[in-house]
């Protein structure tokens, strides 16, 4: 076990090194990043730790492909999509308190686990249906009107962008199958995934769009959406 810890803090302190020379992290956001990992690797092993670096990793790709071009469009990320504190935890705060819960109540892991993998199905959808359906997306569409409405603004959804979406839900489905188990719950995290999504999208047309909320908090309640609908799915099936 020691052992492990050992890699784990390695693991942790070199992505949290090259987060920030690559400048994709604040020192904030880093150490955040950091102590999420933890959590997750407390509450889910190698798996949760898999799933934290398989959506960083995404998200940045996805935020750095085209930059210069979705820049001029006005579509690209501020500070150059260099993720703060508060980004970090809107992102996977919820997968972290998740895997804290499954640390300290071992008999509800499995349950927590399949959550904790619905948050990041619902994060990674997000961001890639954004940053990727920006760029692809043929037609442009109001979630609530389902009318044509300007590209990049709250709560547009575009059919590339949701498929988009769907693949970074597969993507963490793969890695719950591959760590932990290949099980109804695959399909569960996926759903969680897309609703997560499509829910981020409401609250975007809605309380986003009048600045009554601000992006971070609907990344938070994008996952925690996720997380309840796998949880739903699992007690329900």
């Amino acid at each position: 076990m020691l052992l492990q810890f050992i890699l784990v803090f390695l693991i942790l302190g070199v992505g949290m090194y090259f987060s920030l020379r690559a400048q994709k992290l604040t020192e904030a956001g880093a150490l955040t990043g950091g102590l999420l990992g933890l959590s997750l690797f407390l509450g889910a092993g190698f798996t949760g730790l898999g799933m934290l670096g398989a959506f960083f990793i995404i998200g940045t790709l996805a935020s750095s492909w085209k930059f210069t071009y979705k820049a001029s469009l006005g579509l690209a990320e501020e500070n150059k999509g260099r993720r703060t504190a508060g980004q970090a935890f809107a992102n996977a705060g919820v997968a972290g308190i998740l895997g804290l819960g499954s640390w300290l109540f071992p008999d509800k892991a499995n349950l927590l686990g399949v959550m904790l993998a619905g948050s990041f199905a619902s994060a990674t959808a997000d961001t890639l249906a954004s940053e990727l359906g920006n760029l692809y997306g043929s037609r442009y569409y109001n979630i609530l009107t389902f009318k044509p409405d300007k590209r990049g603004e709250n709560g547009v959804i575009s059919l590339e962008g949701t498929l988009a979406g769907l693949a970074g839900s597969i993507v963490i489905a793969l890695l719950y199958g591959l760590g932990i188990a290949w099980d109804q719950n695959f399909f569960w995290i996926i759903i969680a995934g897309l609703v997560g999504n499509l829910a981020d999208s409401v609250l975007g047309a809605t309380l986003e769009r009048k600045h009554i909320v601000g992006n971070n908090l609907v990344n938070f309640l994008n996952t925690l959406t996720g997380a309840l609908v796998a949880g739903l799915l699992y007690a329900a099936f």
